[in-house]
């Protein structure tokens, strides 16, 4: 549970670091370190306890100094240093798509900002023109930037929510007082944001369950205490509420706390057709008020003619009719996912060499895997140079000598410039198993040329995949304006597949671009984005938004087994 909270530390330190102007390696050291613990798979204290902080990708001997600090005494003091040195404000100015380390330092430094509710006021009046670099246009970019950082503290990540809540779940399940428990709410949907935190849990003596529960080591207010529901915030900023359900209505509790509301609706709907109420306390009877249904979801939705249907579904979108229809689809699981298809080493900007992901990728059971770093002009992640892509690729073809059972593909993230052009000529691309585009810059560019930029690179004839296909990134930056509709045109015209970037940040194709992605009859890759091995385990983020895109094994591309894999690349490119 303490993963968030010291990469929240460790993102903050490089943010200070950043608005010092200070040695760039030391920064990008931080962050890689905050994002390697973000992404484990175990509690980092544990980690600790058993004196192996140094084998985390990224922590030597000075971050695993701090984290033992931190662990012990709650703070660390050379952040406390940097926080007595530098206002909170400015750093949170950081948090706004377009405002830089050097802009927030010169915006603090000329006209005394140190918040943002002074930036917004600043920008409203354009009293910030005339500043160096400052225009009416990034006024109004920043303005744009706040209402996004708000959306963003608003609701919480579905990658960092979940995690608190399994953690929470880890907690109370064990205990004697617990028969069943479950999350609730939008995270049971899976959104990709979230507001709250709902959970539901069955106890013949819930007084020490809800002891325990507003006992755990993160909450920072106890909002409400009783036996039947207590309410608490957490170090992280959320609130979790923890409800107890009589045995007999659990399966309804679950079923209705899940939501959503209109999905809800016209449940009850169905009910009311056929003489019966639904609500968080079963399937009632209308004339006569007893209880008929209500132990399981399974029931509940029996009860009113329907057959169960997944929590990601249940958004009022077409899925009562599909259900009543028979024409529910198999959506995708992570157990049909047989490899990954972007991940970086070391080669830019990832923490593993490649024989090393390699090897993690292969425990996770998959058949495949594709090496996909960045091309030349990503400068920030240390992209690659001609020389070395083709350096990568004499790797990969030694490593698929050695290893058995298993196929690595050489790959490429290749920049997609201004124009539409590829960072590499065709003679490199050619070389590469798999070439995977995406936008790294120039994210303000009008929705008429973003739109022109992207459709003519994946028109290319040498180019297999479309990552993170709108550029958002949650709660930080807002996608860039752009006609998906005629990306997706331009994408099944050529044969190019899409991806769905499972990275928590990103989710990027959505679900409702991955629906009509869908129904266009698009390839779709779900890809981890992986820097780190423990980042593997996002791919079920993607798998989640495939799921709330009703996306089934069929339509996504990594299910397909190596051979079938390998045929789809090679075709996509002969077709031409």
């Amino acid at each position: 549970m303490k993963n968030v909270e010291i990469a929240n530390l460790f993102n903050e330190i490089a943010d200070f670091l950043e608005v010092k102007d200070e040695n760039p390696f030391r920064i990008r050291a931080y962050r890689r370190a905050a994002q390697a613990v973000e992404g484990l798979a175990e509690d980092i204290a544990a980690i600790a306890e058993r004196g192996e902080l140094l084998d985390v990708p990224g922590i030597g001997k000075d971050l695993a100094a701090k984290i033992q600090e931190y662990l012990a005494t709650g703070e660390i003091e050379s952040l406390a240093g940097l926080r007595r040195e530098i206002p909170a404000g400015v750093i949170e100015l950081m948090g706004i798509h377009g405002v830089g380390p050097k802009t927030a330092k010169l915006l603090y430094q000329q006209v005394g900002v140190d918040s943002v509710e002074k930036l917004e006021e600043l920008a409203k009046a354009h009293k910030l023109g005339g500043l160096p670099g400052i225009k009416a246009k990034t006024e109004e970019n920043i303005l744009k930037g706040i209402a996004v950082w708000r959306g963003g503290r608003e609701r919480m990540p579905l990658g960092t929510a979940l995690v608190l809540a399994e953690a929470i779940l880890e907690e109370l399940r064990p205990l004697k007082e617990v028969d069943e428990i479950a999350a609730a709410g939008s995270l049971r949907r899976m959104k990709e944001t979230v507001k709250d935190i709902d959970i539901l849990v069955t106890s013949r003596k819930s007084v020490r369950v809800m002891e325990v529960f507003i006992g755990l080591p993160n909450v920072a207010e106890v909002l409400a205490h009783g036996e039947t529901k207590s309410s608490v915030r957490l170090r992280e900023n959320i609130q979790v509420d923890l409800r107890v359900v009589e045995p007999d209505c659990f399966g309804a509790a679950l079923q209705y706390f899940t939501g959503s509301k209109q999905h809800n609706i016209r449940v009850r709907e169905l009910a009311q057709r056929k003489a019966l109420k639904v609500s968080e306390y079963g399937v009632f009877n209308e004339k006569t008020n007893q209880r008929g249904a209500g132990r399981t979801e399974e029931e509940v939705y029996g009860a009113v003619g329907l057959p169960f249907i997944p929590p990601e579904l249940r958004e009022d979108g077409g899925e009562i009719e599909a259900a009543l229809e028979g024409r529910l689809p198999t959506l995708v699981t992570v157990e049909d996912i047989r490899g990954d298809l972007q991940m970086h080493t070391t080669w830019s900007d990832g923490s593993h060499s490649l024989s090393d992901l390699a090897v993690g990728v292969r425990a996770k059971g998959y058949q495949y895997m594709a090496v996909t770093d960045h091309s030349k002009s990503t400068t920030v992640a240390g992209g690659m140079k001609e020389e070395q892509v083709l350096q990568m690729i004499a790797e990969v073809r030694a490593l698929n000598k050695k290893m058995k059972d298993f196929r690595i593909l050489a790959g490429c993230e290749v920049d997609i410039k201004g124009d539409g052009t590829l960072d590499f000529p065709d003679e490199i691309l050619r070389q590469l198993d798999l070439v995977l585009v995406s936008v790294h810059s120039r994210f303000k560019m009008s929705r008429e040329e973003m739109t022109a930029r992207i459709v003519r690179a994946v028109q290319h004839p040498l180019v297999h995949l479309l990552g993170h296909p709108t550029g958002r990134l949650i709660g930080e930056r807002g996608a860039y304006e752009v006609d998906m509709e005629a990306v997706l045109a331009a994408a099944r015209t050529a044969g190019t597949a899409v991806e769905i970037n499972a990275s928590p940040s990103r989710l990027d194709l959505n679900d409702l671009h991955a629906r009509r992605a869908r129904e266009l009859g698009i390839a779709i890759a779900i890809d981890t984005d992986a820097h780190t091995v423990d980042q593997l385990d996002y791919m079920r983020f993607g798998v989640s938004v495939a799921r709330r895109g009703w996306l089934t094994p069929r339509d996504v591309l990594n299910t397909l087994p190596e051979k079938q894999l390998i045929s789809w690349l090679e075709q996509k490119r002969s077709r031409q």
